[in-house]
């Protein structure tokens, strides 16, 4: 329960949160106070004045305690003598303050007349006209005049580029700082900061390469002034000109709530096109921050090598254009002349509705149907479902008395905005383990950093729950209880006190990634979660449990709909004469993948572009961006959230799940479905954790702390309020009234390899075939590179920026070396998909060759 106080605005008493900021607590009760440095996401720094009330506390009369009362019997006010900027101050009892004063207002015109001395009148110009909070307080607040001389104006550069993705206007800068505080407080980056002195002030980035951050492109949506714009919006549409519609970002799980604001364009033959994108606000899930990746990288659901008709090859072996009708035919009669030979890989930018509709087309083929998921890098979909974090789980809730580890994972690369919310519960005071075989950039934020070799993983992981055990305690009841005891009892015990931090959390929460771990390692790492939650105590209730790091924005929905990636690994062990890939680049990442398309004797894929797979392929089908349609993705906390059609379709490209119901129709299935909500409803008949959803309900909505988004940009940005669902999350089993935990002791054995593992790892900044086609983030993007340990370079006569060739299943890449103390030794780690080579997906044994001696060397 929280503790509240009285206080008193304007002369009206409210009850408000003990300790809370006077900004906040005004504008929970929708009073106004007008703010330029102040944001209810920051620290409070009292810098723009803008803020400034009567502030006074009812005086107490120190012999009884109680108020001292005036000749009317009112409480006598003792007022501060100057005015007070509100920002600066957290409620307590008996406060009082006035916010409409002769006083106050005077001393609003008085700050934003000093504010205007410099600004330039750039309104009818500026990016930020229509939704700028400095043009908004001052029609309400500011001077009708101003005594300042125009000539004594401070003359500064209006086009300063901070990197390649933002521009500073100096003259529009009014120094509130919330650009530096949010990349110093929020993002731990130090790239910005002031320079000179009083009206020559200005900012500057410090960084090397300029402004480098990954979340860069949020200090244009809190910048109360138009001194902050965007490359790709700049010049580019007014604002009231804009419809927003919400969506979700197709790339990672954290599943980002966005606007696409969009406008009908001349450019664009008159169609919808998105202009830019911009946060929503969703509390559970992204609050109202998003990376540059997600921000920048839209640009392929317009781009010109886009598939605009349906292409199937003729007798000369080319692809040709042909029209949807005969495709459809031609598939259907290809899976009904293969039968139980087809096998079916659905891609993590697949929605809901097209690997539902992709699971009954295989359905429909024959025998007992093998639905693969790409990439497949991941296990534990089951595991999620037992120990998955309990229902309303909020990061930003985590603080003292909270535990999370995360394990096996880059996490700013995989999941950068999860990493920004554990970077601050470690502020707030939460303990952060980390565990990983190499450094990464969360290790400066956690309480215990734990480095292992990338076969110990499971080993270590399971190590955490030995302690928990007594010689003769007894688990519980259930499944495998009595081979788990009996197992853990003879584990050897290490990390015993990063163990106790673990169990003795009030809350536990772990991320688990994958690096440096065979689908079958991570199965057990899965698992070795499963039991250190469920014997810790540490499932089945808020910001407990566990949180896959999943590769792909709806892989953990893949999962709900029967797809898995042991089932692509089964589809490589024993490969299908008939292939029908749904949105994967296959073959342009893994060349066992690449390898098995060739010998295949059929393959149908659905792509935007013509990818490696897709020039695999017999029939390729023109599928629609994540902008064109409407559907669902599920994200790593299990929130099953909607997206909407933004943008104006492409050529004849057809969603994957039009695609797929229209060739079920072919082969004896049911007429197709007019909309992706049909498919939905269908999907809450069918699939147990999504009964009781359907689209109205994953539209709900409701008002969320801190307002942002409001008519007040002043105070939360120009993040955008969410109208377009907040989701619903699925229940884990470990939340059922009387739960049943499945325990069992885990193989912490790991394959030996001689010589050098190729190690594949993510980077945010990929060159995947989506994300590269935003040309402007190629700047962003790492040229291909392979990191070694400086004693197996050294062993191998290589220096940093040698040419070297990985050969690796008797496939070969060329790539840079890079030398460096934080890379493990014997492993050499590979960035997925930077290349434009297809590599592996998991880690494999490699050799290496350095090009100027062209002399073997076995690793």
């Amino acid at each position: 329960m929280t503790d509240t106080v009285t206080i008193t605005i304007d002369g009206q008493d409210f009850e408000v949160p003990k300790g809370m900021n006077l900004v906040d607590a005004a504008k929970l009760h929708g009073i106004g106070i007008p703010v330029f440095c102040y944001h209810p996401k920051l620290d409070p720094v009292g810098m723009c004045r803008m803020c400034l009330v009567e502030l006074g506390n009812v005086a107490i009369d120190r012999t009884t305690g109680a108020p001292e009362l005036d000749e009317q019997g009112n409480p006598v006010i003792r007022w501060f003598p100057k005015l007070q900027t509100a920002c600066t101050q957290t409620v307590s009892q008996g406060m009082v303050l006035r916010t409409t004063s002769d006083m106050v207002v005077e001393g609003r015109e008085n700050i934003l007349e000093f504010l205007l001395t410099s600004h330039p009148l750039d309104c009818p110009v500026c990016d930020k006209g229509g939704e700028c909070p400095l043009q908004n307080l001052t029609m309400a607040y500011g001077p009708g005049e101003s005594r300042f001389i125009y000539d004594d104006k401070i003359r500064l550069a209006k086009h300063v580029p901070l990197g390649k993705l933002i521009y500073l206007d100096r003259e529009r800068c009014i120094q509130c700082a919330r650009c530096t505080r949010f990349c110093d407080e929020i993002v731990g980056d130090d790239v910005l900061a002031f320079h000179e002195r009083g009206r020559r002030l200005q900012i500057v980035t410090i960084s090397d390469p300029p402004f480098d951050t990954k979340f860069s492109g949020n200090t244009t949506d809190i910048c109360p002034v138009g001194a902050l714009t965007t490359t790709d919006f700049r010049f580019g549409a007014r604002p009231w000109e804009l419809t927003e519609v919400s969506t979700i970002c197709p790339y990672c799980p954290v599943g980002c709530n966005l606007n696409a604001s969009t406008r009908m364009d001349r450019e664009f033959g008159g169609k919808a096109m998105i202009k830019r994108i911009m946060p929503r606000q969703n509390e559970r899930v992204n609050e109202i921050w998003i990376c540059d990746k997600g921000r920048f990288g839209h640009h392929h659901s317009r781009h010109e090598e886009r598939l605009l008709a349906p292409l199937m090859r003729n007798k000369s072996g080319e692809l040709v254009e042909v029209e949807w009708p005969a495709v459809y035919k031609a598939i259907a009669k290809q899976l009904k002349a293969h039968g139980d030979q087809a096998g079916f890989v659905g891609d993590s930018t697949l929605s809901n509705e097209d690997l539902w509709e992709l699971r009954r087309l295989a359905e429909l083929s024959g025998g007992s149907p093998r639905l693969g998921l790409w990439p497949a890098t991941m296990s534990g979909g089951d595991v999620v479902a037992q120990v998955g974090v309990g229902s309303e789980t909020r990061l930003q809730d985590l603080g003292p008395g909270s535990v999370i580890l995360v394990m096996a994972s880059d996490f700013e690369e995989e999941a950068p905005i999860w990493w920004l919310q554990v970077k601050q519960a470690a502020d707030r005071g939460a303990k952060v383990v980390v565990a990983n075989a190499r450094p990464t950039k969360l290790d400066r934020y956690a309480s215990a950093v734990i480095h292992y070799r990338y076969d110990e993983a499971v080993g270590v992981l399971n190590s955490f729950t030995a302690p928990l055990l007594s010689g003769d305690g007894q688990l519980g009841q259930g499944n495998g209880w009595g081979a788990l005891q009996s197992d853990l009892q003879n584990a050897e015990v290490t990390h015993a006190d990063t163990a106790n931090l673990l169990a003795s959390a009030e809350n536990l929460v772990i991320f688990l990634g994958s690096e440096g771990l065979t689908l079958e390692q991570h199965a057990e790492l899965m698992q070795a979660a499963a039991n250190l939650l469920i014997v810790s105590g540490h499932v089945g209730r808020p910001n407990n449990g566990l949180i896959p790091v999943w590769p792909g924005a709806n892989v953990q929905g893949a999962w709900d709909m029967g797809f898995s990636a042991e089932a692509t690994a089964d589809l490589l062990a024993n490969p299908p004469a008939l292939w029908v890939i749904g949105g994967a680049d296959v073959a342009g990442e893994d060349i066992r993948m690449a390898t098995a398309l060739e010998q295949a004797e059929f393959v149908v894929v659905t792509a935007q572009f013509m990818t490696p797979t897709a020039a695999h392929a017999d029939i390729v089908l023109p599928r629609q961006s994540f902008a064109e349609r409407a559907g669902t993705y599920t994200n790593g906390l299990r929130r099953v959230q909607r997206f909407y059609p933004a943008q104006g379709p492409i050529g004849d490209a057809l969603p994957d799940w039009k695609i797929f119901a229209h060739v079920s129709a072919q082969m004896g299935g049911p007429r197709p479905p007019v909309a992706a909500g049909t498919i939905f409803r269908d999907i809450a008949q069918r699939v147990e954790r999504y009964i009781g959803m359907d689209y109205t309900r994953l539209a709900w909505f409701e008002p969320q702390f801190p307002d942002v988004g409001g008519d007040d940009l002043y105070y939360g940005g120009t993040a955008y309020s969410n109208y377009g669902g907040l989701g619903l999350q699925w229940p884990a089993e470990a939340e059922a009234e009387q739960p049943q935990f499945s325990v069992r002791p885990v193989r912490t054995a790991a394959p030996q390899t001689d010589g050098l593992t190729l190690v594949p790892v993510w980077v945010l900044f990929d060159r995947g075939h989506l994300f590269e086609k935003s040309e402007l983030m190629h700047h962003r993007m790492p040229q291909p590179y392979a990191a070694f340990n400086p004693d197996d370079a050294a062993r191998l006569g290589l220096t940093d920026g040698d040419r070297v060739t990985l050969a690796v299943e008797g496939h070969e890449l060329t790539v840079t070396a890079q030398v460096g103390d934080d890379n493990p030794a014997g492993a050499v780690l590979l960035p997925r998909r930077l290349s434009g080579d297809a590599t592996l997906s998991t880690p494999a044994a490699c050799t290496v060759q350095k090009i100027e001696s062209m002399q073997k060397v076995e690793g």
